[in-house]
Parts: C-alpha cells; structure tokens; sequence
C-alpha cells in the first residue's frame, strides 16, 4: 500500500476512533464549530499537530511568531463571535502568545490557547525552556489550567471552552507534551461546546429608579459602546423617545454611528468636540454598553444611569446614580414603556448643529490633503473609505492609525471596524487581519498599519504570502513612532528615540512575493489603493506620509497647552526649529477650517 493511501486510510479511521487525547481535542473543536488552530510548530506540541495531520479538516494556521497566533486567534472571534484557537510550544513559546491574549481577554472575545509544557516528571525542576503558564497567564484569562492526566485533559477541556464562552475571554489549557501522544482514555466521549442564548433584564425597582431620573431630567445624552451591538433600532428608540444627543465610544462606532439621526461623534483623546460638549452640557448621562476609560471626559454634575451586562463593571468609571445590569437591547426594550415625560430638541439641536461644524472642519481637512505636495494621513483613510468595499473590515494599528480610522471610516451596518482599543498595543492590525481573513475568506480585510507596527511584526506578510490571505495592508510611512511623538509634545518633552529608518514597505512586500505599490504624492493614492483592492491576492501600499501632522484632542487642556509650548521652547534650543516649524504649519492648516 502507498503511503498516500496509508495517510488516507489514517485519516479516515481517526474520524470515528480517537487515538491519543489529542485526537479527542481535535474532535471536540470541530464538533464545537472550530475550524482553524492558529500557532508555530514545536517538539512539545508534536502530539497535536500530528493528529491535525491525520484528521484532515481542521486546519493548521501557521504563522512567523506565536504573538500573530494570538492576535489572529482574537480577530476571528472579533468578527465572528465564536471561539477561536491559538497553540504554541512549552516555554518560550507560549510565552510569545501573552500580548495577544491579552488583547483578547481585555476586548471580550473568546479564544482557546493550547500552551503546550515540559514533561510532568520534569516540572519544578528548572528543566530546559520551563515556565509555568498556568501563572503566567493567570491574569489575562477567565480560565488557566494545567491538565496532569490524560483522563482529566477532556474534561479540562471543555471546561475552558465552556468559559470562554460564556465569560467572553480567553481559556488556556496547559498540557505537558507527552499527554498529546498518551492512548485516549476509554470511554472518552466527544460533545460540542455550543454557545447559549439568554437574555438578562435589570428588576422593575431598577428599572422604575432609571425611569424616574430620566422622565425627571431636562438635557439627556447618551454614550454608547460595543454592548449596543445587535441593538441599533433600539438605541435609536431611545434617543428619539429622550430627545438625546448619542456620543460613541471607540469599540461602539460601528455599531450605532451609522444611519443615526441622533450621532453627534465620538469622545476621547481621538472624538469629536462635539461629542465632548453633548457629554459636559448634559443633566443627565445614560451609558449603554461600554466602560468608556476616561474619566476627565465625563461631566461632573449629571446624574449617571449605566447599563451593562456586566453588573461589575458598572461605576468604574464615574459615580452611577442608577445601576442597570442587563443586556442593552433587552434593558431598553423594559426601559422604554416607563418613560413617560415628553423632552424638547434643544439639547439635541445644539449638539447636532455643533457635530456638522467639526465634521465639515474633518472633512475639509482630509480633502485639502489630495492635491499636490506631502501625503497627509487624513486623506489616506478618506480615500480607503471612498474605495472600500461595503462590507469591508478595516483594522487599524494602534496609535496614529487609530485615530484617524475613528474621524473618516465610515460605518454602514455592514462594515467592521477591530482594533487592540482596550489593551493598546503595537502591531496588532496585520496579525488580527489574517485570522478575519482567514474566517471570512471572501470579505476585503484591510490593515491600516503604522510604519512602527508593520515592522514590528513584518514576518506576518510571509503569513499573508504562504496562506493565500489576500489582506490589503496600508502603511503610514512617517519614519516616526508619530503617536509618541505627539504625547512627548503633549508633555513639554523633546522628541527622541522615535524616529524611524524605515524600507521601501513597497519594495519589502514584492520581494516576499506579494503585489506593493508606494505613494509618495496625493495623486496617486486613490489609482494605488485601486489597484491594491482590485489584486487577486495579498498586497501592500506604502504610503510616504506627513511625520507632524497634529490631532488636536476635543479639549485642550492648560497642561497639554503648556506641555506644547515647552516643547516647542527645547526643540529650537536643541536644534530641531525644523521640526517646530512643521507643526506650526499643521497647527495653520487645521486653524484654517475652524
């Protein structure tokens, strides 16, 4: 018999007969929806890449470090909703997944890491590459746990799968190498872990206080985050049953920005001034969904209604009058029939005239930057978003990127917009593209990337390369880590250490095999982006950008004021007026339109 028809004979009696508990694991992912194992070989995870091997259908997603794994792993549960699976080797390997599973734990999605260990008899020892993962992911998991028997590895595992969820957070199961070899345990039986439905609404007490204080209070406004996914037409009840502006938190713009009569922009160092403004002229503050970290960007006398189905998330953040733990849409479904008090616009009036003012300034400042002379970053992802298609998921690195994705993406209901926007890490948008790429195979992913986060990771476009993903990736080539650089000058510091020797990214995509194409001039941005959409497969665009381009916050405080000044002062003392100068010629182009 050929070896082939040996590797098929074993594949097939693996589908009915598990062998070692690796194949147990296998089983148990598929029959849980999984069909993806993101990671990086290794001898200790031998055991369980070899049963992929004979399986045959769940696929080994293999990428240039175990961080990408992580980080893939967390954009396929971004996009998907369902569990995804990262594995890396003992040791230094799985160590490498840390960053990313941090990111998923603090953006709630849910992801398995299978952390492969040294032997048993081995541990406590200082044996070759030891750690004990089951500490050192303690903090950035509902669920760590070391498995010592083969009998125990299935029930362990579905226990982390179960917590991950149901939590909405990342499991990780520790396994000793040579348990993913060991004979599987009799009688071992194979079930899917499938996710439950469930509504939670907050107690009529709780309700009727909430009711109370907002049929008592005159100007309303609303902030919404990522838990107001799925309940757009709700949100929208509300806001026109209380007359109230809705402010957005980052991870909550592509759910209820678009279609919204009631939006007046985003908050934060990275919002709208009119979003800060609806927020600071309100009497009351009703929170929907989201743990919006900012607290000086909070009024200081509204009364405060927080709904979130986390019921211990609630006051983090600003004394919360009326604490509601429920889901957003099924809270306001109760909520609404209790308002009974009829609000005038006039709240709603000014901040939405005020939101058509900074967003005809945003727009009239992306548009000046597509004619002749330096690219600048606003007109980049204007352009990605005439371009894009409808149903596009643009992942934007953290920094820079960020910040203008939040002002010039538009969202439509459609389009999905991920990001690292909790924990805030370097180098996220090109690992969490391959793993939404590698769900949605058929959907256009974009990787809005910093020159800094692309190099941090350029490996992952060998990924791109040997996994056929056809992601776009967009660099913002500034020669400068330009987000520190702005918080140095926030401070009153001179800029240093955050200047960049950077490649032609253009040049480095075309010798890894993939399409590239570099924009030094606004003219030719939109013909380069359409060739990058229209390419049947992965490709790069690097795009020469302004390196100063300022993002003047919605509130300048005097520190940040003073921060500026001082900055400027030791610049031209330590001979960068170049640099002063360049700013104050942002600082004139955005005064321009104001």
């Amino acid at each position: 018999m050929s070896t082939e028809a040996l590797e098929r004979r074993e594949i097939r009696t693996s589908h009915t007969a598990p062998r070692t508990t690796a194949d147990v694991m296998i089983a148990t992912l598929k029959a849980s929806g999984v069909r993806r194992i993101y990671g990086l070989p290794g001898d200790s995870l031998n055991g369980l890449t070899d049963a992929l091997r004979r399986d045959g259908e769940l696929t080994w997603q293999h990428v240039r470090h175990e961080e990408a794994a992580a980080f893939a792993a967390a954009g396929e549960a971004a996009v998907t909703g369902q569990l995804a699976v990262c594995a890396a080797s003992c040791g230094p390997g799985n160590l490498h997944l840390i960053n990313g599973l941090f990111d998923a734990q603090r953006s709630g999605v849910p992801v398995l890491a299978i952390a492969a260990h040294i032997p048993r008899d081995e541990i406590g020892s200082e044996y070759f590459q030891e750690t004990h993962p089951q500490e050192l992911f303690r903090e950035c998991s509902v669920y760590a746990e070391l498995v010592s028997t083969p009998e125990q590895l299935p029930r362990v595992l579905r226990i982390a799968m179960r917590a991950a969820i149901e939590r909405r957070g990342v499991a990780v199961i520790v396994v000793p190498g040579e348990l993913f070899r060991a004979a599987a345990p009799a009688g071992a039986r194979v079930t899917g872990i499938l996710p439950t439905t469930s509504a939670r609404v907050p107690g009529a007490a709780d309700l009727a206080a909430a009711a109370e204080l907002l049929n008592g209070a005159k100007r309303i406004t609303i902030l919404a985050g990522a838990g107001c996914q799925d309940a757009h037409e709700e949100v929208l009840a509300l806001a026109e049953r209380l007359q109230a502006p809705v402010v957005h938190a980052l991870r909550g713009k592509e759910f209820v920005e678009y279609g919204n009569p009631y939006d007046v922009g985003m908050t934060g160092l990275l919002g709208f001034p009119s979003g800060y403004r609806a927020m600071e002229h309100c009497d009351a503050l009703l929170m929907l969904g989201t743990d919006f970290p900012y607290r000086s960007f909070y009024p200081e006398r509204a009364r405060v209604v927080q709904v979130d189905i986390r019921g211990q998330r609630i006051s983090r953040r600003v004394p919360v009058d009326v604490p509601l733990a429920g889901s957003v849409k099924e809270t306001i479904g109760a909520l609404l029939p209790r308002l009974t008090a009829v609000h005038d616009d006039d709240h709603l009036a000014r901040m939405r005239a005020h939101y058509r003012r900074a967003r005809a300034r945003f727009d009239a400042l992306a548009r000046s930057g597509r004619g002749h002379g330096a690219v600048h970053p606003q007109a980049v992802v204007a352009a990605v978003n005439r371009l894009a298609a409808q149903d596009a998921v643009f992942l934007p690195d953290v920094g820079t990127p960020t910040l203008w994705s939040a002002r010039y993406l538009t969202m439509n209901g459609q389009r999905r917009l991920i990001g690292s926007f909790n924990h805030g890490t370097m180098a996220n948008a090109l690992p969490q593209a391959i793993g939404v790429q590698a769900a949605q195979p058929g959907r256009q992913v974009v990787a809005l990337s910093g020159d800094g986060g692309l190099a941090m990771l350029l490996g992952e476009l060998l990924t791109l390369r040997q996994q056929r993903l056809p992601v776009k990736v967009i660099v913002f080539n500034n020669d400068a880590l330009g987000f520190v650089e702005l918080e140095m000058k926030a401070d009153g510091i001179v800029n240093f250490g955050t200047g960049l020797t950077n490649p032609n990214f253009a040049e480095v995509a075309k010798a890894t095999g993939l399409f590239g194409v570099r924009v030094e001039r606004p003219d030719q941005l939109d013909g380069a982006l359409r060739l990058a959409f229209e390419h049947d497969g992965p490709a790069v665009v690097d795009v020469v950008t302004v390196r100063h381009e300022l993002a003047i916050p919605p509130r300048v405080g005097f520190d940040q004021a003073k921060g500026f000044a001082l900055w400027a002062g030791r610049s031209i003392l330590n001979g960068a007026g170049n640099d002063v100068l360049e700013v104050a010629s942002a600082n004139v182009r955005q005064l321009a339109f104001e």
